[in-house]
């Protein structure tokens, strides 16, 4: 037995299927719910021939030789390395930019249909961006055939480029205002007409010539508002139900080609009224919602482009001989030596080879105080060079720079949906069948009493319950509240961190480099020999000489005390035990006791802090007292997360001492030293089983158990690499007081978004009743749709609003330290 088509849209028809319209008294096929609320729209609103003229249908489009030569061109091995990551296995990474996505479905049917496809793993769509970013394996799949897959169904795809996304973004915002300006100046002269002609003056006063021409010129001035300015709801329409799918063009698209159809039908035949003014206006008003929205998604979609844009394309190239060469940045290669200039901005990542200089880390770190710059220090693409010229050689370049690193993980954050940005997708989705049904409902019963008011009454039920802003409630929330945390360097690289961060209840932190800056200090010198001893005042210069060639942490923390006088010369180490250099004749040793004087048996101070010996041909000289400075922002921040009813634990590898005195100069009554990362999961876990929602900050590898265990984590600017990978959430700027303030914005975002499903959903339940009792005439059903979208729009953008930082940005701006120089490069 051959499958029935769908009479509509031509899709196999499930068995049993129950889904049907009966035209001409002839039942036919429809394969689902969709299909059957539209045909039996169009067969309710008197356009059945439809179904009598249309020839075929829509046929799946089928791509050139032309353009399938002209997409192969992305398989050579010099393009896939360009746009495409993958590795030894053949599974590939990319960022495409879309043309033509207008709407949540227009996400969801990318996604369906692209991952439908042999060898693709993953398709995730970031609709603010309007990108893909995929995952597949090249070896199953051609770039070139995914390439072609997108427009097959509709859409234009390309390798995404910042400086063509931009482009791409200027040319559909010139084409919404084109869109726009005829749809106003269309509504403003089909009101000027429709309005006279409803009110009745042209009869009093004009003859019946005159009416006719009015009328004529109102159908006149409002065709190009529907054929041009409306095109875009048509096409989208058309593309979601030729895919089975509903959205809330389907609706729009009902309302606008069934009132202007009707309007000529009743100019052509005298039958009806005319309402062409209430359908311009309608869609003068949508497309002036849709165009707010659009900037408002451009402009916060562009933070993926404005990161790339901030990579110079030229660069200044040194040569053997030091001469000078602007070249693409894009020729640079690794050991190369490049020139940058004050004010100009680093192209790639690299360390400085000569030159000193400050260099303002504000796109990276969010911070704007500069920080101080000499030969080995590191610094990052994008970052501007302020004071004097540097000589950096070249260490990553193109995708392997930082910045690049980064936009990819935000990229991942905004394809990633939350749990509450699908519920509401979904019930948009219903949303949509429910005002199909509802309005045929309506239109059969006015079809009972009222006949001539039937069609206008069903169009003002379709346009006033249009679900955009339903659509629109969370994801412009969550895109608005992520820009703005990236922009104070909060870089969110999961769609679920704001949901995690508004619902936590703990927070644990790892002590030495997340609560502390992970920098040993010297903090004091207990001498033990006697007290009239010369070398009791160079006490820490002579442990400096002995650590100059040592590239040990432990090190730093005697640099500030050497003098030049003062040099050690044999100098060997001693792993896990300390040094032995020869100072002025006598040999000197740094270290553990056992090491440093074994006959004596001396034992190191209980209190906190890392204790070194010195000791002089065996004669033991004083204790060294080592200790890890807090973060200057550590108590701000405990005391902010305290406000907002945060419980907070410290979970630290290091021995008893330095955590119990870490924790009592904090106030942190819950605490554990010498914790394993095993025992830092398991009390993770029994947090969990107990009902708290945990964040968990960290930075180093012992972390990164924990750090994937926990509803949200955190890693820090400075933090491993791994740790960066397993955390949710990155402190660029390595900010602590980020962390209460990313709390505070998670959970007005959640706030905000029950705000707008309840506006929407709050004005789609008042407006219904009215629209349907017939109070509500078309064109106002359209100012109403869009007041609603606008509001919902502006309600999230509400969450840029600096009021709530405010308090805690001059918490940041506190002097940690009486060192101007120290505060700077915190």
């Amino acid at each position: 037995m051959t499958q029935q088509s769908c009479f509509h849209c031509g899709e196999p028809v499930p068995d049993n299927s129950p889904y049907q319209v009966t035209i001409k008294q002839e039942p036919q096929p429809l394969c689902c719910p969709g299909c059957e609320a539209v045909s039996n729209a169009i067969v309710h609103g008197g356009l059945e021939s439809y179904y009598k003229f249309r020839t075929e249908l829509p046929p799946r489009p089928e791509l050139s030789e032309e353009e399938l030569a002209e997409l192969q061109i992305y398989d050579t091995p010099e393009l896939l390395q360009e746009f495409v990551s993958q590795n030894d296995q053949g599974i590939a990474e990319t960022t495409l930019a879309i043309d033509g996505i207008t709407c949540a479905a227009c996400a969801w049917l990318i996604e369906h249909q692209i991952d439908n496809l042999e060898g693709v793993e993953r398709t995730a769509v970031n609709l603010s961006a309007q990108r893909a970013t995929l995952r597949w394996d090249i070896n199953k799949l051609p770039f070139s055939k995914l390439l072609a897959e997108f427009k097959s169904i509709g859409y234009g795809a390309q390798p995404w480029q910042a400086d063509e996304q931009q482009q791409k973004l200027q040319r559909e915002q010139k084409t919404a205002i084109r869109r726009l300006i005829v749809a106003a100046i269309g509504s403003m002269q089909a009101m000027m007409f429709g309005v006279a002609l409803e009110a009745g003056m042209l009869e009093n006063y004009m003859q019946q010539e005159f009416i006719l021409l009015f009328m004529w010129m109102s159908f006149l001035v409002t065709t190009p508002v529907v054929l041009y300015s409306a095109w875009p709801f048509f096409s989208s329409a058309a593309r979601e139900l030729r895919h089975k799918r509903l959205s809330m063009d389907v609706p729009v698209s009902l309302a606008i080609g069934l009132g202007y159809a009707a309007s000529v039908w009743a100019l052509v035949f005298g039958v009806g009224e005319l309402h062409f003014y209430a359908i311009a206006m309608f869609t003068f008003f949508l497309l002036f919602g849709r165009y707010i929205e659009m900037r408002t998604r451009h402009k916060i979609g562009s933070g993926g482009n404005a990161l790339h844009d901030l990579i110079p394309q030229a660069a200044l190239l040194l040569d053997a001989d030091d001469n000078e060469e602007y070249v693409p940045s894009r020729q640079l290669r690794p050991g190369d030596r490049i020139l940058v200039k004050p004010g100009h901005t680093l192209p790639v990542d690299g360390v400085i080879l000569s030159g000193h200089s400050s260099v303002n880390e504000a796109t990276m770190t969010g911070e704007y105080l500069p920080v101080s710059c000499h030969p080995g220090h590191q610094v990052l693409a994008g970052t501007q060079n302020i004071d004097s010229p540097l000589i950096v050689e070249v260490e990553k370049i193109g995708q392997e720079v930082r910045l690049a690193s980064i936009a990819r993980l935000s990229d991942r954050a905004l394809a990633e949906k939350p749990r509450i940005e699908t519920l509401a997708n979904q019930v948009s989705q219903y949303f949509v069948a429910a005002i199909l049904l509802v309005s045929l409902t309506v239109f059969s019963v006015w079809l009972f009493l009222d006949p001539s008011r039937a069609f206008w009454v069903t169009l003002s039920v379709l346009v006033v319950t249009c679900p955009c802003a339903l659509a629109l409630a969370t994801p412009t929330a969550l895109a608005v509240a992520n820009a703005t945390l990236g922009r104070q360097g909060v870089l969110i690289t999961r769609g679920h961190v704001l949901e995690g961060l508004a619902k936590a209840t703990h927070i644990i932190f790892d002590k030495t480099g997340t609560l502390t800056e992970g920098r040993l200090e010297l903090k004091e010198v207990r001498w033990l020999a006697n007290a009239e001893d010369p070398r009791r005042e160079q006490a820490a210069a002579l442990a400096a000489a002995l650590e100059t060639q040592s590239e040990h942490p432990i090190a730093r923390a005697f640099t500030a005390s050497r003098e030049e006088g003062i040099k050690a010369t044999d100098i060997q180490a001693v792993t896990g035990q300390g040094l032995s250099g020869v100072i002025t004749n006598q040999t000197y040793r740094l270290g553990r006791a056992d090491f440093v004087a074994p006959n004596t048996g001396l034992l190191p101070p209980a209190e906190e802090g890392q204790w070194l010996l010195l000791a002089a041909d065996d004669e033991p000289l004083c204790w060294f007292r080592l200790s890890d400075q807090l973060r200057p922002d550590t108590r701000d921040m405990l005391e902010e997360l305290h406000h907002l009813g945060m419980q907070a634990e410290l979970l630290s590898g290091d021995q008893e001492g330095a955590v119990a005195s870490i924790a009592q100069e904090l106030g942190i009554e819950n605490y554990r030293a010498s914790a394993t990362p095993e025992m830092k999961l398991a009390r993770l876990r029994e947090l969990q089983a107990e009902g708290h929602q945990v964040i968990m900050v960290g930075d180093g590898v012992n972390d990164v158990p924990v750090l994937a265990g926990a509803q949200v984590s955190i890693a820090m600017g400075d933090a491993t690499d791994l740790a960066k990978t397993s955390a949710d959430t990155l402190l660029l700027s390595s900010r602590l007081i980020r962390i209460p303030q990313a709390i505070r914005k998670a959970r007005k975002t959640r706030m905000t978004i029950a705000q707008n499903l309840s506006i929407s959903l709050g004005y789609n339940l008042m407006a219904l009743p009215a629209a349907a009792m017939g109070l509500i005439p078309p064109w106002m059903a359209a100012l109403g749709m869009t007041s609603s979208s606008l509001l919902v729009v502006f309600n999230a953008l509400r969450l840029k609003d600096k009021g709530n930082e405010q308090r805690l940005s001059e918490v940041t701006s506190r002097p940690a330290s009486a060192n101007p120089q120290q505060e700077a490069k915190a």
